[in-house]
């Protein structure tokens, strides 16, 4: 095992999962992902003899239900790591393993360099400032994004539900990206134009260009980019329209972020940072099943609920 793994693999497994010698604990990774995932293996099987290491090929794309074999491991996991290429946050297979009582955290996309940085954060200040932000945001029945950049966005919950993404997964059930950092809602409507100017795929980091959507009723009615749309038409030829879901408002809290690098994972994390989804989200509080969940990243939001500007984390580095 690489040595410089051991740290951060250590932070996921003991203070972020809270692994216990009496638990079971699957870590499920792919070709790709595969030192990550012996990384996070040889912590927690230095635990519990229950752990068990599950490797398969790359999912096709985000949201790619994982083969079965490893989705039942899953759901019969008190503890479930996913570093994976591919995501699997949003798949019914980690759905099923938290309502089953796992403690789940995947790392989607994850790579050496970002899991190393990622990983080397206070998970307990970071709980704090999203805490901060869910008690402006949580009870507001209307929130807007702009930007200088051109974002104009009002989104609203409707009841739908405000969740943290802290890193702190000790409870049955819970829940998180690794590396952690964001405050989130599904929206059940939108309406409005934003514009990515920080990370997106299929391009990673945005150096050169502006990625812009326009939103109506909570579907994404124009897209300025050919590689991005092209990404949510091959989606909608699978499932229609809700490959144009309006899916995912989130706010960074992450503070030891102090940079973009070009890993959705870490930079939708960034402190100061919103990020806005389309596609999927039964899994984060929504009712739109699709098999893409596409996070665009935004520099410089200006966030206000109910017409109230929002105090942002900003990085402490």
């Amino acid at each position: 095992m690489d040595d410089s793994l051991r740290a951060p693999a250590e932070t996921a497994v003991e203070q972020c999962l809270n692994l216990q010698s009496d638990e079971s604990c699957a870590v499920v990774t792919d070709d790709e992902r595969l030192p990550i995932g012996e990384a996070l293996y040889d912590v927690a099987a230095g635990i519990t003899d229950d752990a068990v290491l599950l490797r398969y090929p790359p999912g096709e794309q985000h949201g790619a239900e994982p083969p079965a074999p490893v989705a039942a491991a899953m759901a019969d996991a008190d503890v479930v790591l996913a570093p994976t290429t591919k995501s699997v946050s949003h798949t019914s297979a980690r759905s099923a393993a938290t309502e089953a009582g796992a403690r789940a955290a995947t790392l989607p996309g994850i790579t050496e360099p970002v899991f190393r940085t990622g990983l080397d954060a206070d998970y307990e200040s970071i709980a704090e400032h999203c805490r901060a932000v869910l008690d402006q945001v949580g009870d507001a029945d209307e929130v807007r994004v702009t930007s200088p950049q051109g974002t104009d966005i009002t989104f609203e919950p409707r009841g739908r539900e405000w969740r943290l993404d802290t890193g702190i997964v000790h409870e049955p059930g819970d829940f998180s990206n690794l590396p952690a950092g964001e405050v989130f809602v599904s929206p059940a409507t939108a309406d409005g134009r934003f514009v990515v100017d920080g990370t997106m795929m299929p391009y990673g980091k945005l150096e050169d260009r502006e990625l812009a959507f326009e939103v109506e009723d909570g579907q994404v009615t124009e897209v300025s980019d050919d590689g991005v749309r092209e990404e949510i038409e091959g989606a909608a030829e699978e499932v229609g329209d809700a490959a144009y879901n309006l899916a995912e408002l989130g706010i960074g809290t992450n503070v030891a972020v102090d940079e973009l690098v070009g890993s959705v994972l870490l930079d939708e994390k960034a402190a100061g940072t919103v990020h806005i989804a389309i596609g999927d989200d039964h899994a984060i509080g929504g009712d739109t099943e699709a098999p893409i969940h596409l996070d665009g990243i935004l520099r410089e939001p200006t966030v206000y609920a109910d017409g109230e500007v929002v105090d942002l984390p900003q990085d402490e580095r």
